[in-house]
């Protein structure tokens, strides 16, 4: 259970700032959870994370007392049930684009009879130990994020925003901008325009504006929490990392 719920944090749209894992190794979350996080991303879309391991990263995020979080493949049910029996606080769904495919993720983190998860005894319940006390806090506090990264989804925003069970969404940003058949061009003018909509639907809809700054730029990060957004991605694993190495073997040439 978390320390402290982030669902409340959400719903407050105080600032919380996350990353992103990729690689499987276990030291990854460790290293990452005593930076200071407020919450971890397992990232099973775009990595080679089986489930397996990615119920170890879960274990040592959640370990360490930082929020384990976890990106799915796709909005499927059977996928959402087994990263959350595994210990995971929230799910960042892709692709969400309806209302329709918003509920659905949120009754598929949910037990009857607020969801349709089936039940089962693994590690979020205390290997059937805890199961009164995780199925109390899964219905109260597991936290469902809808990523808008089509312009399809901007174009439903609202009725997602409106959905009972959907805490805050966040941008994917390459996504975004491939849709509109603009990959990676964020500062293009349509492209601008749908993240403008973005910004406006959410902010008067009182949810928390989220986003992947996937370039750990410290920058681009203040920009972010000045224009409002409160949910925020910064960085992955593997972008710390080879950004570390390349900064340092440029100095060392140099000299």
């Amino acid at each position: 259970m978390p320390m402290e719920s982030l669902k409340n944090r959400l719903k407050k749209n105080e600032l919380t700032i996350g990353s992103w894992i990729n690689l499987a190794h276990p030291a990854i979350p460790e290293i990452m959870a005593d930076a200071g996080f407020d919450w971890l991303v397992v990232d099973l879309e775009h990595s080679a994370i089986t489930i397996r391991e990615a119920e170890d990263l879960i274990r040592i995020i959640d370990l360490k007392k930082v929020i384990p979080l976890v990106r799915l493949t796709s909005n499927d049910p059977n996928l959402i049930k087994r990263v959350m029996d595994a210990g995971a606080q929230g799910v960042i769904v892709p692709m969400v684009n309806t209302k329709e495919q918003a509920e659905a993720a949120v009754r598929a983190v949910r037990y009857p009879p607020f969801g349709n998860r089936g039940v089962g005894l693994a590690r979020a319940q205390g290997y059937g130990f805890k199961f009164e006390e995780y199925a109390r806090w899964i219905n109260r506090e597991s936290v469902v994020i809808a990523q808008i990264e089509h312009v399809g989804a901007i174009h439903h925003l609202q009725e997602i925003l409106d959905v009972d069970g959907i805490d805050a969404t966040i941008i994917g940003p390459y996504d975004l901008s491939g849709s509109l058949g603009k990959p990676g061009r964020f500062d293009d003018e349509d492209v601008q325009e749908q993240l403008q909509s973005y910004e406006r639907i959410s902010k008067g809809a009182g949810k928390p504006l989220g986003y992947h700054i996937v370039q750990p730029v410290v920058r681009l990060l203040q920009e972010k929490i000045e224009a409002g957004y409160r949910f925020l991605a910064f960085g992955t694993d593997f972008l710390f990392l080879g950004t570390a190495c390349r900064e340092r073997m440029k100095k060392i040439k140099r000299s």
